[in-house]
């Protein structure tokens, strides 16, 4: 009878609990309440965080870079004009037989349209174009005349220098490859933040259980104890022991409330959620049964991680600076070519009747005699920098490869260690209950039950920090990887659909 008093008032109390999260929960009805899943709060993260946000603003600007490279090779229409080119000033002019300085009064409006193109094979520059102007002298002896040039053809080339679309053929398709890459990248760190924004949320709910179901237990326990105080079963240290526990157990969960608040506060606010939206999460209770071969995992980071794209292009781009220095260091030249047609008259119609002949060739020469080494110091200079680049990738390089290798590692202990404490915790809760019904009985005293609860709510934490390692670190890979690992299948997207065209 005493034993069937005693389990009644356990459970009226556990009632009474339940009942008074009830109304808590009803005071917060004008909330509304969400459950997600571990894929859902990523999924939510990769089109709502800040971060993701940013990943793909990152990404458009480099789509448009690339796209303005692409366009450098295709053709240009320009139209020019001076509309007008007015002018008041003395100027020398052959006046009688001696130079004399006449008043000029005169206007020009002029215009012209070329189309422009690129030579990737050379590097120069070719352009079609036509043009009219006309010009109006004021004063004593005003006039108007109109020069025309129907078509012209120009060309301009740079004979010993770099030729820049070379180099841009090789290093901007890198540049754009390893854009795409970095956006799968940036995306899957935002996986990784919430998967720590996650667990941070499953491991403060499952606080705040723990708290208050030992709240609950240790008021029961407590006012069991001074009953058996007071019949004289106990003494006053087991009986004040009780009481210490439950005042603990209530100073805890209020942390343990007060640490819930801010981890779904932090949650909410990288999803960009607002206070009207509560969070709770659903945590998982299995994993994938995933062991990782080293071997193939370094072959996938090779093969798509941004970081070996951008030591490639690092040494590429060392190698251009080199040769520019070279080229940039003696003797330059650049040759300039035009023909076409011209006339003039006082009319358009005569500005534009029997045109003639135009040829134009120049060739500009730059030639150092004296430069007190300044040529030769910019090529050992870019020389260096070649050397240290290809120092700076190799050490990179050998550093990522080790963390692959960590990563891998860690990674595939993280099945044992989550089956460990599994298993722990079930044994654990076991145990517990075990104990709950032998001090029940007055088989066991204060001190021992508070053992197995200190145990049961070890393993509890120590079960959702193994959870939270294993996506930890399975996250990691796929971050270094750009692989979904379960799936077996590389990570990809729709490229097209991020960018506003």
């Amino acid at each position: 009878m005493k034993q069937f008093l005693m389990i009644a008032g356990l459970v009226s109390l556990l009632c009474a609990g339940v009942e008074s999260k009830s109304q808590n929960e009803a005071t917060t009805s004008s909330k509304r309440h969400f459950k997600f899943t571990i894929d859902e709060i990523i999924d939510l993260a990769k089109n709502q965080s800040p971060d993701g946000i940013q990943a793909k603003h990152a990404f458009r600007a480099s789509y448009w870079e690339f796209r303005s490279y692409k366009a450098s090779f295709m053709p240009s229409l320009v139209f020019d004009a001076t509309l007008p080119d007015f002018s008041r000033s003395y100027k020398s002019q052959w006046v009688n037989e001696s130079y004399r300085y006449v008043q000029d009064f005169s206007s020009r409006i002029s215009g012209s349209l070329n189309v422009e193109q690129s030579v990737p094979l050379t590097g120069g520059r070719i352009s079609i174009g036509s043009s009219l102007s006309r010009t109006d002298v004021f004063g004593t002896n005003s006039s108007i005349q109109y020069m025309s040039s129907p078509v012209s053809i120009s060309y301009s080339q740079s004979i010993f220098g770099t030729n820049q679309f070379k180099w841009d053929k090789k290093i901007e398709p890198m540049k754009y490859a390893e854009a795409k890459r970095k956006y799968l990248k940036a995306i899957e760190n935002v996986s990784t933040v919430s998967v720590r924004y996650f667990f941070d949320l499953a491991s403060a709910q499952q606080n705040v259980a723990i708290a208050e179901f030992n709240k609950a237990n240790n008021d029961t326990l407590y006012h069991m104890a001074q009953g058996r105080y007071n019949i004289g079963n106990i003494g006053e240290n087991d009986m004040l022991q009780s009481e210490l526990n439950f005042m603990n157990a209530s100073a805890t969960l209020n942390d343990a409330l007060l640490n819930l608040a801010t981890s779904k506060n932090r949650l909410r606010s990288y999803l960009g959620f607002n206070e009207s939206v509560d969070i709770s999460i659903i945590i998982p209770e299995h994993i994938p049964e995933l062991q990782l071969s080293l071997d193939k995992i370094m072959s996938l980071a090779k093969e798509s991680n941004p970081d070996f794209m951008a030591y490639q292009r690092q040494i590429i781009e060392a190698q251009r600076n080199v040769a520019v220095a070279k080229a940039n260091r003696g003797f330059t030249a650049d040759i300039f070519a035009r023909f076409g047609l011209d006339q003039r008259g006082v009319n358009i119609n005569e500005a534009y009747k029997n045109p003639n002949d135009m040829e134009t060739v120049q060739i500009g020469l730059r030639i150092p005699i004296l430069d007190w080494g300044r040529g030769r110091g910019r090529v050992k200079m870019a020389q260096s920098n070649e050397e240290l680049v290809r120092v700076q990738v190799e050490q990179a390089m050998s550093d990522f490869e080790q963390n692959v290798i960590l990563q891998v590692n860690q990674f595939n202990m993280q099945g044992d260690q989550y089956r460990i404490t599994a298993k722990a915790d079930t044994i654990a809760q076991n145990r517990y209950k075990v104990s709950m019904q032998r001090f029940l009985i007055d088989k066991i005293d204060i001190t021992e039950m508070n053992n197995a609860q200190n145990d049961r709510d070890a393993a509890k934490q120590r079960y959702i920090t193994a959870l939270r390692n294993y996506w930890t670190y399975y996250y990691n890979l796929r971050l270094l990887t750009l692989y979904d690992l379960i799936n077996n299948k590389p990570l990809t997207t729709d490229y097209d659909s991020l960018v506003d065209k």
